[in-house]
């Protein structure tokens, strides 16, 4: 490890050459249209939904089927197991749904590829112990139960919005998932397939313990009573009443459905919005599921080489662009920029200026606001919001701009009770939901986060919001509340404990807090004390499960960044600074990019990890600018 400091002309030579040269690259990564847009790579079970849900709707060609098979082929481990991300240990039910899959495609069981799934599936207890989710799609393809998967019954529909078991108590990707499935589960169709899936059973099928929370709690015995009910009513509902909260369902699924056919622009919703729809009588000429099918043909297919179909979970391009635009700005790039002004003009085009489900429960706020994807205008978020406008006034746009004032308003009527923001609701912080039986994977609630919330405190500050207005001061004192002991904050939707620090430190710094506090002391102490031999920093996604993984993993650019960006917002002449800069210098490739292999992104912690694959160029080239310039 080098022992320079960042001053030293030579450390600081370096880091310049480096940033003009990720700077170059990431130039070059812009769309004529203005925008930049990366690849959000997941995991195996999205590209295997897809091929359930082809096989059931007959629409399986037999090119199709080989593409599908290369890619999962190309993802396997060499242990035979499939992963929920890079070096994560094989997942049982990420093996099954590929397992299957494969089999669908035409891969034949002797395959010694297929030997080797099958030993990781039955060591790792079989079928039965997968998740819900699994064992639902093997029973919507005829290889499980009915009868030992729950019931969610579409009369829920039906309730208050404010009331405990309401749809709308689900954060929204999985009230989207949800209300679909209200009619999948209680229609139970069956699309029955020759091609089994026995040999990965070890007992009966169905004959496994039952689903459960994955955070049980008070309320999960009197809600497992409850489906046990649901279950009995299902078989003998009242006729008027189904009928009406069917029709309702159908009416809510197809008014949401987006421009890309996608609904909420992920994959969960779009797959079980075509079954529920087409278990209701919709043909798949409708043009409802004739523009859902249609939408995974066009941008969330991956053609890889090897003759490989990837499905995309979700698309990046507004926040990729934001974060790119930042970058630049942290770069030098001036108000007259080309790249600049392309991604303002983008950005601006890409404002929501609907009322989505985010007015239902708390009844107030005007829309304006930013989502993830290209098409999504029912559900803005916060976290996009809140880094297109720090992208936009970075880039010269005023802050008296209309689209900057709705955009701030929007924010201001999202802050929730405690003072922080979620991402896409307020107050979604209901742990019932998470106590349902069939939640046993991911996360269903929406709850305030320190590192949302530290990028809508920046972003208001950005924006002319005064230090102590009091939707500034409450953001703060949320920041403070939420500091861990050691120093760090928890990162929600990067990786993770370094995610989390990484953004609070610049937020308070914008805020006005004194960078001299005890608290930024700890953290930038916590910063430097985790950071590993080679001067990068890098944590597992084993931190979200294990604490002795806290701030502990392999160096990465992105990570390396998000550390060098707190330090910067706290202690820009620390000795890590250095270490960490010349770390960025030595892993640059001769182009100006980076290589990252790890899964630094979080869609829900452990369990749905993500590889933006852009975050390797933007966030390097973001903490060079602002440290070596």
């Amino acid at each position: 490890m080098s022992t320079g400091a960042v001053h030293d002309p030579s450390v600081r030579a370096r880091a310049r050459e480096a940033l003009e040269r990720g700077a170059a690259h990431l130039r070059g990564m812009r769309a004529p249209e203005g925008y930049w847009w990366a690849e959000l790579e997941s995991n195996p079970t999205i590209t295997a939904e897809h091929a359930f849900m082809l096989h059931a709707l007959g629409l399986a060609d037999d090119a199709t089927r080989r593409r599908l098979a290369n890619e999962l082929l190309a993802t396997q481990g060499d242990d035979g197991g499939w992963r929920v991300w890079y070096s994560g240990p094989a997942d049982l039910s990420t093996t099954v749904e590929a397992y299957y899959a494969l089999k669908l495609c035409g891969v034949p069981a002797d395959d010694p590829r297929m030997a080797a799934a099958r030993a990781v599936a039955r060591d790792l207890g079989g079928v039965n112990r997968a998740r819900f989710f699994t064992k639902l799609w093997l029973a919507v393809l005829g290889r499980y139960p009915w009868d030992a998967i729950p019931v969610l019954p579409p009369e829920m529909m039906l309730l208050p919005p404010r009331a405990p078991l309401s749809p709308w108590r689900f954060a929204c990707w999985a009230r989207g998932t949800f209300v679909a499935l209200m009619v999948v589960l209680s229609r139970r169709p069956v699309y029955a397939q020759p091609t089994g899936v026995d040999e990965l059973f070890l007992e009966e099928p169905g004959a496994g313990p039952p689903p459960g929370p994955r955070t049980p709690g008070r309320w999960t015995p009197f809600l497992a009573w409850t489906m046990r009910v649901a279950r009995a009513y299902n078989r003998r509902p009242v006729p008027a009443l189904r009928r009406l909260s069917e029709a309702r369902v159908a009416r809510w699924i197809c008014e949401r459905q987006e421009a890309d056919g996608s609904w909420g622009g992920i994959q969960p919703p779009w797959v079980y919005s075509i079954l529920a729809l087409h278990s209701l009588g919709y043909p798949l000429d409708h043009p409802v599921i004739r523009r859902a099918l249609d939408g995974f043909d066009d941008t969330f297919s991956m053609h890889l080489d090897g003759d490989r179909l990837r499905i995309q979970a979700c698309l990046s391009p507004v926040w990729d662009t934001a974060l790119a635009a930042v970058a630049l700005e942290d770069a030098g790039a001036g108000d007259g920029d080309p790249d600049l002004a392309a991604a303002r003009d983008w950005l601006l085009s890409k404002e929501v200026t609907r009322i989505g489900d985010w007015r239902t429960i708390p009844r107030r706020g005007r829309a304006g606001g930013w989502s993830f994807e290209f098409a999504n205008e029912w559900y803005p978020d916060t976290d996009d919001t809140a880094e297109v406008l720090i992208a936009l006034r970075r880039a010269g746009t005023p802050a008296s701009h209309p689209a900057i004032r709705r955009g701030v308003d929007w924010l201001l009527a999202m802050q929730s009770s405690n003072g922080g923001w979620g991402a896409f609701d307020v107050d979604n912080d209901h742990a019932i939901m998470r106590q349902l039986p069939l939640c046993d994977f991911g996360e269903v609630i929406d709850p305030p986060t320190e590192d949302v919330t530290a990028h809508v405190v920046e972003a208001l500050r950005a924006c002319g919001v005064p230090a102590d207005h009091p939707a500034v001061r409450r953001g703060v004192a949320y920041l403070w509340a939420t500091q861990r002991d050691d120093g760090s904050w928890w990162g929600r939707w990067g990786v993770n404990h370094v995610y989390g620090t990484g953004a609070a430190l610049p937020a308070l710094a914008a805020a006005g807090e004194d960078m001299g506090d005890p608290r930024v002391r700890r953290a930038v102490d916590w910063l430097a004390a985790h950071q590993n031999r080679d001067g990068g920093w890098g944590e597992s996604v084993l931190s979200y499960t294990d604490p002795a993984w806290i701030g502990r993993g392999d160096s990465t650019p992105s990570q390396t960044a998000w550390a060098l960006i707190g330090l910067h917002a706290a202690a820009p002449r620390h000795p890590a600074v250095a270490h960490g800069l010349l770390y960025l210098a030595d892993t640059q490739n001769p182009d100006g990019s980076w290589d990252e292999p790890y899964f630094t992104g979080t869609g829900f912690p452990a369990d749905f990890m993500i590889r933006y694959h852009s975050y390797r160029q933007v966030f390097p080239v973001s903490a060079l600018g602002r440290l070596a310039r």
